[in-house]
């Protein structure tokens, strides 16, 4: 008999593996609400370009910027609407809305 497959050593193994599967989707799921908890708002802009979703800016100023993300730098964001672009300082950002591209 190879010592290797001796029952007891199969079922080990079995409840080790199974254990560390459950170990990483724990560490993968603290990863994702710590990510969830620290990204910032120019994170979620970055995500919007990636998607090509239509988003909505409103500003400290009390009007709305409406357009798709085109650009996002260090502290700005451009939308792109048809052939026009607004560039919008992220400071000056007061809330945003995501939809996504149809």
């Amino acid at each position: 008999m190879d010592p290797l497959r001796h029952p007891d050593l199969v079922d080990v193994s079995r409840r080790l593996r199974q254990q560390w599967e459950r170990v990483v989707e724990a560490e993968q799921a603290a990863a994702r609400t710590t990510w969830w908890r620290r990204r910032s708002l120019r994170d979620r802009l970055i995500d919007a370009e990636d998607r090509g979703e239509h988003t909505t800016l409103w500003c400290i100023d009390g009007r709305a910027a409406v357009g798709v993300v085109h650009a996002v730098g260090s502290d700005h964001v451009v939308l792109r609407f048809g052939q026009r672009s607004r560039f919008v300082l992220l400071h000056q950002i007061v809330a945003a809305g995501f939809q996504e591209a149809e």
